[in-house]
């Protein structure tokens, strides 16, 4: 596949990551092929997911997969789930050791080709606010377009991001496992079984 090849030699960030806390190299995590059914939108690969080459390869992965009902077999079975973030590589950590936002070159290089690739999926799942506002084009807080997924069922899903960090929000809002995790999970069981 030339378009995954691509984004694996791309070095367009090399400048912008030596510059940061953590002086990495780019190490793009690419995990689509056109035949997937379930499209993962994130935000960037986090340091574990750059040492692994693998996405969601971490406690936010964990979760993650539990929220959509998945194991890890399927979650990571490439011909059924294509996992995009808005940034491929790990963007690094700024001076006080947070992640650094996804580089909007990586989204405006490979993302309209990406999605173009990927035109078989049923379902996507938009995790955090930097996939919300690029695929849904708005400017809510992630509480209030998650808050909203009656009006993108049953073919998109807006969640939090699934980090430890938002563990808070999960206790101040049971709605979401009491009322969208069940759907989610019904709609993305239905196209795993399609594909």
């Amino acid at each position: 596949m030339t378009l995954a090849r691509d984004i694996r030699d791309c070095c367009i960030c090399a400048d912008r990551f030596a510059a940061t806390q953590t002086a990495h190299a780019p190490r793009p995590v690419v995990w689509f092929q056109p035949s997937a059914r379930l499209l993962i939108a994130g935000q960037a690969p986090g340091m574990r997911v750059h040492r692994s080459g693998k996405p969601f390869d971490d406690p936010s992965g964990d979760r993650l997969r539990d929220w959509l009902g998945l194991g890890r077999e399927a979650f990571y079975d490439t011909s059924r789930v294509a996992i995009v973030p808005m940034a491929f590589c790990f963007p690094g950590y700024d001076a006080r050791g947070s992640d650094l936002p996804p580089p909007p070159v990586c989204r405006l290089t490979w993302h309209g080709r990406v999605m173009q690739e990927l035109g078989n999926v049923a379902v996507t799942v938009l995790v955090g606010g930097y996939a919300q506002k690029y695929h849904l084009g708005t400017r809510t807080s992630v509480t209030d377009t998650v808050a909203g997924w009656r009006d993108r069922a049953p073919d998109v899903f807006a969640v939090p991001h699934p980090s430890w960090r938002n563990t808070a929000w999960l206790r101040k809002n049971p709605w979401f496992e009491a009322k969208v995790l069940p759907e989610l999970r019904t709609q993305v069981q239905r196209v795993m079984d399609d594909g």
